[in-house]
């Protein structure tokens, strides 16, 4: 039985059944000299780990703004009068 590993010359010949099983069976690896070099994977699959890879997370700020400590409150100070490109995080009550 084959398995989910490719030389790429004989991916290359038998570039029908790489994509078959990497439908059927999950995530072919192609190798060159014996490393991995490339992979073929299903359109489904691609798709559902791009919208994972895709979702937004939250920065700093936002994750301490959600967190469900309430003994923790974020207060940040921004100098409007000069050049401040930096910010004072105030973790007090």
């Amino acid at each position: 039985m084959k398995t989910n590993t490719w030389q790429i010359q004989e991916a290359k010949n038998h570039f029908s059944e790489v994509v078959s099983r990497a439908c059927e069976l999950g995530v072919q690896t192609i190798t060159k000299h014996g490393k991995p070099v490339a992979v073929v994977v299903a359109v489904s699959e691609f798709q559902s780990r791009s919208k994972a890879s895709a979702k937004k997370k939250p920065s700093l700020f936002e994750f301490l703004q959600s967190c469900p400590c309430p003994e923790i409150a974020t207060h940040i100070e921004r100098s409007r009068e000069t050049k401040d490109y930096g910010r004072t995080l105030d973790f007090r009550q």
